[in-house]
């Protein structure tokens, strides 16, 4: 049996049954009895039994002189391909670990079952396999059948294997077949896993403890952004999808736990492009008595650590550049780059309408309309001029006040912020401060926070009146991060959207399916608060 191709797919096209055409339903399922069974005991999955075959497999000439070959191992799994060529079939199964080739011979089995198989098994159904082990004269291990199992069919029909599923929409809107036939987007996914599972153990090991706050709020706070609302019917009361867990975190703070992170969704009613979604995947962490210096340490030694254990290497390849996250990162001043990029300085210039004048008479933007926030006109001139450079990994430190509420002034310049943020590749990844924990100045700079709202900011946050209580009672210094972790995805898999590392991921509905929730595919109209 020398001449058995390792891929069947590579037979001569004459010897093999061709599979249904795309669209068309395999008219020959019902050829195999099929009663679907509840449950199918295997002996593992199917990458473990390969390694199992490949380890004391024997050639199948060896295998078949001893007598009718006895089987040793069970397997189930999806059909990805089968193909029978006179008296012998080759078929190829997937499962999460990884596929397996497994084969029938019809002089080792009933030849009416054979038949029955050959003809009546087709992409996409599930079966089970009860097998020997042997090598194929090109080395590849295989699963020889002494029975098979259909244990489901698949009515509609796969995408062309070969192919894949290269549509962009498609691939968003049924990841089922995504994740099928592409190894790619399987790979990105396992990636985004072991990510996750990796972070949880090393925020573990430094001794922060997982919390979960809510989903629903009171009110929208934690980030410059706007939100989703939605009614209580029980409680005949309006509610907030979270736009960022910060305030609840810091209420669990002052309770005692002086370490406590969270990774969950945040919700942002805002626009989408490549770096931004509605629905993210954020983590955030707080730790009592650190301040942004300490963060600063600790989320380069987490993403390098993070980056070697799930793919190998501290240097990524996003979009045809080497990002290197091994070495230590440069760190630049906000202002200084923003005066170098534009002229503006931020330090002197302090007033909305002289940064409208500046910004207007540079031709850096034209569109600033009714903007009535100097947060939102700094962060504007940032994203236009500066961020699109910013392509290794870098901390920006000391951003104006103005432009997070909850963050703790600098001692030495009031004027800044204890801050910093992570950009690599154009998108900021991280945000982090030393928290501002003086209630009397909270307090007063969240009402400066309503008041532009009042005036037509709707990005601005809202006063927590129970949040202000909270801190009243007693809140120890602390500094807080965020990561975004779709963002982290994406670059570590040099995916070009968000969009590939969400399973599901919201899109503008389709034609004739009401179902389907709305959004778009279409670049933002407006940016989004970073880090998601």
């Amino acid at each position: 049996m020398s001449d058995q191709p390792a891929d069947p797919s590579q037979a001569n096209p004459s010897q093999a049954d061709p599979a249904p055409a795309q669209g068309e339903a395999p008219t020959d399922h019902g050829a195999v009895p099929f009663s679907p069974p509840g449950r199918y005991v295997t002996t593992g999955m199917l990458a473990d039994v390969q390694a199992l075959v490949a380890a004391d497999g024997r050639p199948h000439e060896e295998v078949a002189a001893d007598g009718a070959p006895e089987a040793t191992d069970r397997v189930a799994g999806r059909v990805m391909l089968w193909r029978h060529m006179g008296k012998r079939l080759f078929g190829t199964l997937q499962d999460g670990t990884g596929r397996m080739q497994v084969s029938l011979f019809r002089d080792e089995m009933d030849p009416d079952t054979y038949r029955a198989l050959a003809k009546g098994v087709r992409m996409g159904d599930f079966v089970g396999v009860e097998g020997y082990r042997y090598i194929t004269g090109k080395g590849e291990p295989t699963l020889g059948a002494r029975e098979v199992t259909v244990l489901q069919r698949a009515l509609e029909p796969m995408p062309d294997k070969w192919a894949g599923v290269h549509d962009a929409d498609l691939r968003y809107r049924k990841r089922y077949l995504d994740l099928l036939v592409n190894p790619e987007s399987r790979q990105r996914f396992q990636v985004r896993s072991a990510m996750i599972s990796f972070i949880r153990r090393w925020l573990d090991d430094q001794g922060f403890m997982e919390v979960e706050t809510p989903m629903l709020t009171a009110a929208a706070s934690g980030a410059a952004a706007r939100p989703f609302s939605t009614h209580h019917n029980a409680l005949d009361r309006d509610f907030f999808l979270r736009i960022s867990p910060e305030t609840y975190l810091k209420r669990v703070v002052a309770g005692g736990f002086d370490r406590v992170y969270e990774i969950g969704r945040n919700f942002r009613n805002e626009g989408i492009d490549a770096s931004h979604l509605q629905e993210f995947t954020m983590l955030e962490w707080y730790a009592a008595y650190w301040d942004y210096t300490d963060n600063m340490e600790a989320i380069r030694t987490l993403l390098t650590a993070t980056l070697e254990a799930t793919t190998g290497s501290t240097t990524v390849d996003h979009d045809g550049v080497a990002l290197e996250f091994g070495v230590q990162w440069p760190v630049y001043d906000y202002r200084t780059l923003v005066r170098d990029a534009t002229g503006i300085d931020l330090a002197v210039v302090r007033d909305v309408d002289t940064l409208k004048a500046e910004i207007t008479s540079r031709g850096i933007a034209d569109d600033l309309g009714d903007t009535v926030s100097y947060a939102a006109l700094v962060d504007l001139l940032y994203k236009r001029t500066v961020r699109p450079g910013l392509v290794q990994p870098c901390f920006l430190i000391h951003h104006p006040a103005e432009l997070v509420p909850l963050a703790r002034r600098n001692d030495d310049d009031p004027s800044v912020l204890d801050m910093f943020q992570v950009v690599v590749a154009g998108w900021e990844i991280v945000k982090a401060y030393s928290e501002l924990v003086d209630p009397i100045e909270q307090e007063q700079r969240l009402l400066e926070q309503v008041e532009l709202r009042a005036a037509g900011d709707d990005e601005t946050m809202m006063m927590e009146d129970d949040f202000i209580e909270a801190m009243r009672h007693g809140m120890p210094p602390m500094s807080g991060l965020g990561l975004g972790i779709d963002r982290l995805v994406a670059l570590a898999t040099g995916a070009p959207t968000l969009r590939d590392v969400v399973l599901f991921p919201l899109l503008r509905e389709a034609p004739g399916d009401s179902a389907q929730a709305p959004g778009d595919a279409t670049p933002a109209v407006g940016d989004a608060d970073d880090a998601n």
